[in-house]
């Protein structure tokens, strides 16, 4: 089953520009070398195909579809491969420089990457989904391999993706390549643990961010926009370590329940109904108000740009934790700063897929593959010191989470990049 967040339909004009901005701070608090901010400002390949696919009813359509490489200094390319309506070029290549950062974070060898086709596929067919993929990986085959880029689930897409992903690729080459994706089923070079991962690395931030804030998670109150598959298990975590669930939102409705929403319930709605609207022991709430409820923590794990700025003045959360990739605007971000809410940044809090994507990689390439205690322990140790990292530039140049997050993550592309040197 194909799965995740659904479309948005409102993803920011400029999200390009913003990516570009962002690195451009952090780039001016490093003293980077002119050269060298110029280099990492742009990607280093881009590829857009139009392709043909024949649809069930005996038609043929024309899709389009993306794969960018931001950086490859410090590894194979990595990146999401996601199929929604909304997707554009300037969003691609925002998420590639995004992936290079979060590699970097967490000090997994990989460069950034990023893809994927426009189209609804809530308007597809299993098989239709099956042609599509198949055809898409033929077309961008020149630019993927295991020691090139190794595409990953992103929204709207799941293991069955990568599974057909892998296998088209494999019979073009006429030998089994696992290592080509991640993300895919066990049965065929999938990694355990993956289901949790980015939730996993997402809580552990959550529960430093909370113990640097003097909030215990036990009885905190939580608000979670986004239920797709980070939002739901980083629900059950945050369940498990005895915080309160008291509003969960979707990019339709949303629900509360301020006693607390029953977390296992909640899960199998959703996976049932595919809708947080009518959940059993949950009153219906105002989509944007989950934004301003009374909570210690506020989890965004929606897609792009959720928290604008008017959401951002009402938050009352200490600690908002991006879950999803750039959920916050620039201007709600400022806002964010100036009001002292403490914000884990998306590429320090959704570090945990990158983390498991290198493991499944690594396994597939040794041929070796590791127990689930063994995976879990070293994503932790990983998150925590990434936190860790991001807490030391933070106290030592006086700047928020974020722009801190980004420092470090440049800092390090930038040297990898200065070592290697140019070519010719």
């Amino acid at each position: 089953m194909v799965d995740e967040q659904q479309p948005s339909a409102a993803v920011h004009d400029d999200v390009w520009g913003d990516a570009q901005r962002t690195l451009d701070q952090a780039a001016q608090r490093l003293q980077l070398d002119p050269a060298m901010h110029r280099v990492l400002r742009l990607p280093k390949r881009e590829l857009v195909v139009n392709f043909p696919v024949r649809l069930d009813d005996g038609t043929v359509d024309v899709f389009t579809g993306f794969r960018v490489h931001h950086n490859l200094n410090r590894g194979p390319a990595s990146g999401g491969i996601r199929y929604t309506r909304d997707l554009t070029l300037d969003l691609v290549r925002a998420n590639a420089m995004f992936n290079t950062w979060k590699a970097a974070l967490v000090q997994i060898p990989y460069g950034g990457a990023m893809g994927g086709v426009v189209v609804n596929p809530r308007k597809l067919s299993m098989s239709e989904r099956k042609n599509l993929t198949r055809r898409y990986t033929a077309e961008i085959g020149p630019v993927i391999g295991p020691d090139r880029d190794i595409p990953t689930p992103d929204v709207n897409t799941g293991s069955q993706t990568m599974a057909w992903m892998m296998d088209t690729f494999s019979m073009h080459r006429g030998h089994t390549i696992p290592g080509v994706v991640t993300g895919k089923p066990l049965a065929i070079g999938g990694t355990r643990g993956r289901r949790e991962a980015t939730s996993r690395g997402a809580f552990r931030t959550i529960a430093a961010a909370a113990r640097d804030r003097g909030i215990e998670l036990q009885g905190a109150k939580v608000a979670i926009q986004g239920f797709g598959r980070v939002g739901s298990v980083l629900a059950e975590m945050l369940d498990a370590a005895g915080a309160r669930i008291v509003a969960i939102a979707d990019d339709r409705k949303a629900v509360e329940n301020r006693a607390g929403i029953d977390v296992p319930t909640a899960v199998d709605w959703v996976r049932t109904h595919d809708r947080v609207a009518g959940m059993p022991g949950t009153e219906p709430l105002e989509r944007s108000s989950i934004f301003g409820l009374d909570c210690a923590i506020l989890v965004s794990a929606g897609v792009q740009y959720q928290l604008n700025a008017t959401a951002a003045e009402e938050v009352r959360a200490a600690v908002v934790a991006e879950a999803g990739n750039s959920p916050t605007t620039p201007d709600a971000d400022a806002i964010l700063r100036e009001r002292g809410v403490f914000v884990i940044p998306d590429i320090l809090c959704t570090a945990g897929g990158m983390v498991l994507t290198y493991f499944e990689w690594v396994q597939d390439m040794q041929a070796f593959f590791w127990t689930e205690e063994e995976i879990m322990a070293e994503l932790d140790r990983i998150m925590d010191t990434a936190f860790a990292d991001v807490s030391a530039m933070s106290a030592e140049h006086a700047v928020d989470a974020r722009a801190a997050a980004m420092m470090v993550a440049v800092g390090r592309v930038a040297e990898a990049t200065i070592k290697r040197g140019l070519y010719p």
